[in-house]
């Protein structure tokens, strides 16, 4: 197959336009979006929501959430946009919308409407995310249109450089290709998608668990992830800003599964030798790392290996904390879940 050998056609887009006229990077965000809210309109319906509680939201969270990613991305490039027309941060088409500024928009939106509506938060957090998470699976294929959002450069010869590994990156001095982290980071997502789909009537005991998996799980891919990426969100000359976040990010979910499994004594023993100690032993080193402070060789493959270290060991630690699940403990496994 042609595309398997790296054709050209396929590893760089033909063109950013939709039949010519609609912006690819608007049309999956606009598609994942609709996707996201149509699954969470029929889960709040199989948990008895008041009608049209997702729809509702939805007219919130949308506009507001697209508002948020796109100020985090302005305020961490500002320099790019300082002596630009003041109306370019407003061209959202052009790409630069970041994850986590929607995240914490959207997140600061469902809080408020949960009050407003009485409603319990992290049961209403627990229907939306599994659409979230396929949202950012399918809206990532953006930046393959926008040619964003790539890795180091790759040797024509490696085995590495074919679609959709790898995308052949246009610039006047040369083609080239490049790891396509937006291709890794899609994959990472949809799995996680999957998982929340199957755990949500298979493990999960209490509201917000689903919430609090998602987080750990995209957090730590993308503390991963983002370790290759040319075009991250800098804060000062050395700070991967949505690496740092997403290390906090994970840790802090961890976290709050130790502490569950800590307020048991029965529970308690075994959780320093066998959780909290190898967490801390990987994980100083990586904050020291994502701090901006060359703790790790300047070789890739080892600053690679050591974050896929830290998110491995935490991500099983996590998991066996969290223990499995009896049939009559899962939380949303029945329609009448409260």
């Amino acid at each position: 197959m042609r595309w398997m050998a790296g054709d050209i056609s396929v590893a760089t887009p033909s063109s950013r336009l939709f039949l010519g006229l609609i912006p690819w990077y608007g049309l999956l965000i606009v598609l994942g979006a609709a996707l996201a809210v149509f699954l969470a309109d029929r889960e709040a319906s199989r948990l008895s929501f008041p009608k049209d509680t997702i729809l509702d939201l939805a007219l919130w969270i949308l506009p507001i959430g697209i508002l948020g990613a796109r100020a985090y991305y302005v305020i961490f490039s500002w320099p790019d946009f300082r002596f630009r027309s003041p109306l370019s941060v407003l061209y959202i088409w052009e790409g630069g919308l970041a994850i986590y500024g929607g995240l914490l928009a959207g997140l600061l939106v469902v809080l408020v409407f949960s009050r407003r509506r009485k409603l319990s938060l992290p049961r209403l957090l627990d229907v939306l995310i599994p659409g979230v998470a396929l949202a950012q699976a399918i809206g990532r294929w953006g930046n393959y249109f926008n040619q964003e959002a790539y890795g180091p450069r790759l040797d024509a010869a490696s085995p590495f450089a074919f679609f959709p590994l790898a995308v052949l990156i246009q610039d006047p001095a040369g083609d080239s290709w490049h790891v396509a982290t937006f291709f890794l980071e899609s994959c990472w997502d949809f799995l996680i998608f999957l998982f929340l789909i199957v755990a949500r009537r298979r493990l999960f005991r209490r509201q917000g668990d689903g919430f609090l998996f998602y987080v750990l799980l995209y957090a730590s891919g993308r503390l991963v992830v983002e370790n290759l990426r040319m075009d991250s969100l800098y804060l000062g000359p050395a700070i991967r800003v949505s690496q740092l976040l997403s290390f906090f990010a994970a840790l802090l979910v961890w976290g709050t599964l130790l502490s569950r499994r800590f307020a048991s004594r029965s529970a308690r023993k075994g959780l320093l030798p066998g959780h909290v100690l190898p967490v801390a032993a990987a994980g100083v080193p990586v904050l020291l790392f994502c701090l901006g402070i060359p703790v790790f060789p300047e070789q890739l493959p080892v600053q690679m290996g050591s974050l896929c270290l830290f998110s491995l060991i935490l991500i099983v630690s996590a998991f066996i904390l969290y223990g499995p699940s009896r049939a009559e403990e899962v939380l949303y496994a029945n329609h009448s879940a409260a």
